[in-house]
């Protein structure tokens, strides 16, 4: 019986191919429903590197819209000075600091105060604990950003893992973060998405999420005259998540590669010793 109804379901979807996709759309059963595109990162590659530009407006990004509801519990005020980063100088950094709040104490009465911040603080939270953070989200805790790049990311099945171990793809992350945040759409027809929330076909869990689409074109002003788009705010706050989430990338691809060639010629070294010693032997 059971085969027969896949026979009959097969059968229907050859057949009538817009029905079989407004119920593949009425039931999804596999997220995210579509897979994020590749998208082109100064990053990837061997020999990719950071574009401090595109991170210093990524980090604008991050401050005017994401801050508001996500922390970046890992990132300390001093890291956006570090080499390999967003460049800012010194200067820049204590400056940007400075224009935070932070709690510190207690004091000498015992009670907490708020101060301006330092390089040496980590960025602070926009909520006093998870609890106010679900309470002012739909009840949803928006989650850290630090590592979000690293940690998220579509699966490409076996196949295409087998093809990014050859070629280092490791831009799944950022790729997933900058389709989710230009993905939001009108969910199809026949599909039913819950009250309070916003379709969008990237999502890794769910047919839609509680965050509402959170770019918008002209929000946020550039100062060096990049293009104000929602797809250019997702594409430079992805690449500073990337970095955010390993700030070291550059170094390990260097490092990587110097060891490389160490082991071609080391290689080369032993096989040539080999012949020295053993060619007076007779095999």
């Amino acid at each position: 019986m059971k085969f027969a109804a896949a026979f009959a379901i097969a059968l229907a979807a050859l057949s009538f191919p817009a029905l079989a996709q407004e119920e593949e759309h009425a039931q999804p059963t596999h997220f995210p429903i579509l897979k994020p595109e590749l998208q082109s990162w100064s990053f990837a590659g061997p020999f990719g590197k950071f574009d401090p530009a595109q991170l210093q407006r990524g980090y604008q990004v991050y401050k005017e819209v994401c801050s508001a509801c996500h922390e970046a519990e890992y990132l300390v005020f001093r890291n956006l000075s570090e080499e390999g980063g967003p460049g800012f100088t010194e200067d820049e950094v204590k400056a940007i600091a400075a224009s935070f709040q932070i709690q510190d104490g207690p004091n000498e009465d015992g009670e907490m105060f708020e101060r301006p911040g330092k390089p040496s603080d980590n960025f602070p939270h926009p909520f006093a604990n998870p609890q106010a953070a679900a309470a002012a989200n739909g009840g949803a805790t928006p989650p850290d950003l630090s590592m979000i790049a690293k940690a998220r990311g579509a699966p490409r099945g076996l196949m295409w893992a087998l093809v990014d171990f050859f070629t280092q793809y490791q831009e799944g992350g950022p790729d997933y973060v900058h389709a989710l945040m230009t993905g939001y759409q009108d969910p199809p027809a026949g599909l039913e998405v819950p009250e309070g929330t916003y379709y969008n076909p990237y999502f890794l869990a769910a047919v839609s999420l509680k965050m509402p689409p959170p770019l918008n074109a002209d929000a946020v002003t550039y100062s060096d005259g990049t293009p104000q788009t929602v797809d250019q705010y997702a594409r430079d706050v992805s690449a500073f998540l990337m970095w955010a989430a390993e700030p070291h990338l550059v170094d390990r691809k260097r490092l990587g590669f110097e060891v490389f060639i160490f082991l071609v010629v080391f290689s080369g070294l032993m096989y040539l010793t080999k012949k020295k010693v053993w060619s007076k032997v007779a095999h």
